[in-house]
């Protein structure tokens, strides 16, 4: 497992490697870079697939606070690691959040954006307070049981991938969770600074995630300069290019091969 050495951090991450162009990988709250590995069989034979952990996940450690635009940081930072100029950012969730701060700090260094079932919704107060109590069970001693469940669904709800994450979650240290979920939780509102982002991006939506409402994809894409395409997936909760693979891939691959 290679480890990039930057921002003075420890990012583990993949590579395809290759002289296709660059896709970065970037994943969801409580996943890891794993998540993308049915993006990488498909779209490796073409592009340099890059895949990462943040702070706090996989084999990445955490050792303080951070914001998103720490985590921007360390997108960019890994791309100068690993010699890559530009590259496109392909974010899930959180991933989502990363590379849309990304793109607003480093405009020429993201050709484009892919935003999986993320973009700029601000959670209201009862759903701040649902994530604080999930974060402050998780960081405990019980076994995940129900929560474990609870989460999975929301994130999965697929049950065998369900029992897989869950398996996962179980085997790590959940203590390293406590400054991600602060990032999270805390995040601020970069909805006023949408209009920067003038790359062109592709967003993909589950049409059953329960975490972010569709309908602020479906406005995001209106908002974003050159947003190409809203894309529902049907049936899907919150990590649809998991779960719904035959619909999130081909329509990565057709904005891929449509860039300019």
């Amino acid at each position: 497992m290679p480890v990039a050495e930057v921002n003075g951090q420890h990012i583990a991450y993949d590579d395809t490697g290759g002289d296709g162009p660059a896709l970065l990988f970037s994943h969801g709250f409580l996943m890891d870079r794993t998540m993308f590995d049915s993006q990488v069989e498909a779209l490796s034979g073409t592009y340099r697939c890059v895949t990462w952990d943040e702070r706090g996940f996989g084999d990445t450690p955490v050792t303080g606070p951070f914001t998103y635009w720490d985590s921007a940081d360390d997108a960019i930072a890994l791309m100068d690691h690993l010699g890559i100029d530009e590259a496109v950012l392909i974010g899930m969730s959180q991933g989502g959040y990363l590379s849309l701060r990304a793109a607003i700090a480093h405009p020429d260094r993201v050709r484009g954006l892919v935003l999986i079932d993320s973009g700029v919704f601000m959670d209201d107060a009862e759903a701040l307070a649902g994530y604080e109590g999930m974060i402050q069970y998780w960081l405990s001693d019980q076994p995940l049981g129900e929560v474990g469940q609870t989460v999975a669904g929301l994130i999965i709800g697929r049950p065998d991938l369900m029992e897989k994450w869950i398996g996962i979650w179980e085997s790590r240290d959940r203590s390293t969770v406590k400054y991600p979920g602060d990032c999270l939780l805390g995040r601020d509102d970069i909805t006023g600074r949408v209009h920067e982002i003038t790359c062109p991006t592709l967003i993909l939506h589950g049409t059953e995630d329960l975490a972010i409402p569709i309908e602020s994809a479906e406005k995001l894409c209106d908002d974003l300069p050159d947003c190409r395409g809203m894309v529902p997936v049907p049936g899907a909760a919150h990590a649809s290019n998991m779960t719904h693979p035959n619909v999130v891939n081909p329509a990565i691959m057709d904005f891929l091969a449509r860039l300019d």
